[in-house]
C-alpha cells in the first residue's frame, strides 16, 4: 500500500496523464485516444528505464571496484576525447542492458530524439537511418518499430498506427512535451510500481469514457483482487481465456510479491480477440518483466483456441456477459462441453456457460476456477442453462457461489456473481500451502450484496475489510478452521439442500436473512403493542382529516 506522500504523487501524475488524454479528446474518439496516450507513455517508460541504467553503467565504468571498470589512464586521462569516447561506444553495447531485463532503445526510438525533432518535422521533413520522416505520427511509428526490431519479445505488440492518425501533427507534438514531464523516477516507488499505477488509472478513465463499449477490456481492481486473494495463484499455470488488458495476470503478481513468493514459478497463459487490447496486454507484462503466452495472434477463443493443450492450475476470467452468436463455426460435440462424458451444449442466445465449460475444460486435475458471471446463471432455465447447472452440481465441481452489489461496473448495471469451480474437493494441500479438508458433496454461499461502500455517485467499490471477509470465509470454510454459517451472510449447502431448490445457486435462497438483535420484548406482547399503536396512528389520521376538511369548507370550498 502507498503511504500519504506517495498518494500524493500518483494523484498528480493522474492529473498530468488525463490532461494528456484531453489534448486528444477533441479530434480522436476514446478508443483512439486511449492507445495513442498508453503507447507514447510506454515509449517513454522504456526510454526512462534505459537511460536509468546508463547511468548506473557510467557509474560503473568510473568505480574501481567493479567489473566493468574502465581505467582513465589506459585512455590519457577522465577528460581525455579517448576515454569519453570509449565510455560512449561500451554505453552502446546491448549486453549491458539486457543482463538486467532492460529493453535495449535504439537512438531513434529515445524519447530525448523524440522531443526534439518532432519540432523538426512539424517544420520540414526529416532523414532518420535512412528514411524520409515526414510527420510526428511517421516518426514515433518509427520508434516503436525501431524497438521491436531490437526487441523479440515486443515483436506485434505494439500499436505502429501514429501515421494514421486524423490529428493535428502539432497537437501530436505538444503531447510528446507533456508526456516528456511524467515522472517515472521517484524516492521510494520502482518505475514498474509508477507505470502499473498509470495503466490501472487510464484503463478505468478510458472504460468511464468509452461507456458501455470499454468495459469489454476492463473489470473492476477490487473484483480482480477478490477473485486473486480467493484462488491464489502461488505456483503453476495462470489462464484467461478472455484476458482484456490483462488485470487478472497484474493482480497475480501483486499478489504473490506482496506474500513473499516468486514469479517465476507462475506461467501465465491468455487470449483475446480484440487486436489492440491484445496489444495492450502484452504491452502490460513485457513493461512487468513477466514471461508470457498469449497465443501466436489475437483470436476468436471459441473457433480459435491458441491452447487448445492447456490444462492450467488457476483460470480466472472476466468474459462479456450473455453474448449472443458466439457458437457460429463451433461443433455441436465439440470436447469442451462434455462433463464428465455427458454433452452439455450450451444454447447459442446466452455464451454463460459456453466460457465456464471452456473454462472447465483447461482446468488441471486439482485447478481451481474463478469466473464472474451474470446473476442469470445461477438460475436461469432457458435452453439447456438448468441443466447444464445440474449435471455441474451433481458432478461435484460448484465449489463456492459469491452474489455481487450492484453498480460495482463502469460499462453495465447488470447484476453480478462470482462462480468458483474444481475438478477435486478431496482432501489436499493446496498451492499456497493450506491444507485442505474433505469438501466433497458441498458448496459454500456468500451473499456480498451488502458490502463495500459508494466510491462517488455512480460506482460501488470494495474496500479492503470487506475483501478480507468474503475471502477468509472461503479459506475457513475450505480449511475447516473456524468456519460458521452466518445468516444473511454465509451458508455452507449440501447436495439435498440444493434438489430442494431445483439446482437453483443464488446465494440469498440459501443464506437466509440476517439475524435481528433480540430486544427482550416476547412476540406476543410485541405484537400486542405494535397493533395498538398503529390503530392510535389511524385514528389520530381521520382527527386530522376531519379538522382539514372543516377549515376548508371555512374558506368557501366543497369537500
Amino acid at each position: 500500500m502507498a503511504n500519504q506522500s506517495d498518494q500524493e504523487f500518483l494523484n498528480e501524475l493522474d492529473k498530468k496523464l488525463w490532461n494528456a488524454a484531453d489534448k486528444l479528446r477533441s479530434t480522436l474518439d476514446a478508443a483512439q485516444y486511449k492507445h495513442t496516450v498508453l503507447g507514447l507513455i510506454f515509449l517513454k517508460y522504456v526510454s526512462d528505464a534505459f537511460d536509468l541504467r546508463r547511468e548506473e553503467l557510467k557509474a560503473q565504468f568510473a568505480d574501481a571496484n567493479h567489473g566493468y571498470f574502465l581505467d582513465p589512464a589506459d585512455f590519457g586521462g577522465v577528460d581525455s576525447e579517448e576515454y569519453q569516447a570509449e565510455v560512449n561506444a561500451e554505453l552502446e553495447v546491448r549486453d549491458y542492458y539486457l543482463e538486467t531485463n532492460t529493453f535495449w532503445v535504439p537512438p531513434a526510438a529515445r524519447w530525448e530524439f523524440l522531443q526534439n525533432q518532432n519540432k523538426v518535422v512539424i517544420a520540414g521533413e526529416l532523414e532518420v537511418d535512412g528514411k524520409k520522416i515526414r510527420s510526428v505520427g511517421q516518426l514515433i511509428d518509427n520508434a516503436l518499430d525501431s524497438i521491436e526490431q531490437d526487441n523479440p519479445k515486443l515483436k506485434g505488440v505494439l500499436n505502429k498506427r501514429y501515421t494514421q492518425l486524423q490529428i493535428d501533427q502539432a497537437k501530436l507534438g505538444e503531447l510528446i512535451d507533456l508526456i516528456a514531464t511524467v515522472p517515472f523516477k521517484h524516492a521510494s516507488l520502482n518505475s514498474k510500481d509508477i507505470l502499473g499505477h498509470v495503466y490501472e488509472y487510464m484503463l478505468g478513465q478510458f472504460a468511464l469514457a468509452e461507456g458501455k463499449k470499454g468495459g469489454q477490456f476492463y473489470t473492476p481492481k477490487s473484483i480482480v483482487s477478490l477473485i486473486v486473494q480467493m484462488l491464489e495463484p502461488f505456483k503453476g499455470r495462470v489462464y484467461d481465456p478472455a484476458m482484456g488488458s490483462g488485470g487478472f495476470f497484474v493482480q497475480s503478481e501483486h499478489f504473490i510479491r506482496e506474500h513473499q513468493g516468486k514469479i517465476g514459478e507462475v506461467s501465465i497463459y491468455g487470449q483475446e480477440y480484440n487486436h489492440t487490447t491484445w496489444q495492450l496486454a502484452a504491452m502490460n507484462m513485457a513493461i512487468r518483466g513477466i514471461d508470457f503466452n498469449f497465443g501466436k495472434e489475437p483470436a476468436n477463443t471459441y473457433t480459435n483456441d491458441q491452447h487448445p493443450d492447456l490444462r492450467a492450475d488457476f483460470v480466472m476470467a472476466n468474459p462479456p456477459f450473455n453474448m449472443k452468436e458466439w457458437d457460429v463455426g463451433v461443433s455441436d460435440d465439440d470436447p469442451r462441453w462434455n462433463i464428465n462424458g455427458q454433452q452439455c451444449r450450451p444454447p447459442s442466445g446466452n455464451a454463460n456457460f459456453a466460457w465456464l465449460l471452456h473454462m472447465l475444460f483447461h482446468l488441471a486435475p486439482n485447478g481451481s476456477l474463478g469466473l464472474l458471471l451474470a446473476n442469470g446463471s445461477m438460475s436461469s432455465n432457458t435452453n439447456n442453462e438448468g441443466e447444464i447447472r445440474r449435471k455441474l452440481i451433481e458432478n461435484d465441481l460448484v465449489e463456492c457461489m459469491v452474489a455481487l452489489p450492484g453498480q460495482l461496473f463502469t460499462n453495465t448495471q447488470i447484476p453480478a456473481c462470482i462462480w468458483f469451480l474444481t475438478k477435486n474437493k478431496g482432501e489436499r494441500v493446496s498451492a499456497a500451502g493450506k491444507k485442505l479438508r474433505n469438501r466433497k458433496g458441498e458448496v459454500l454461499f456468500i451473499d456480498a450484496r451488502n458490502l463495500g461502500y459508494m466510491k462517488d455517485r455512480v460506482l460501488r467499490d470494495f474496500n479492503q475489510e470487506d475483501l478480507e471477509k468474503v475471502t477468509s470465509t472461503y479459506h475457513n470454510w475450505q480449511t475447516g478452521n473456524a468456519y460458521e454459517n452466518v445468516a444473511g451472510f454465509c451458508f455452507s449447502a449440501e447436495l439435498k439442500d440444493l434438489e430442494k431448490h431445483d439446482f437453483v445457486l443464488t446465494p440469498g435462497r440459501y443464506v437466509g436473512a440476517a439475524e435481528e438483535e433480540d430486544d427482550g420484548e416476547p412476540f406476543a406482547e410485541k405484537m400486542q403493542r405494535l397493533t395498538a399503536q398503529l390503530k392510535d396512528q389511524f385514528e389520530e389520521s381521520a382527527r386530522l382529516e376531519a379538522e382539514i376538511k372543516k377549515n376548508l369548507m371555512g374558506l368557501g370550498y366543497e369537500c
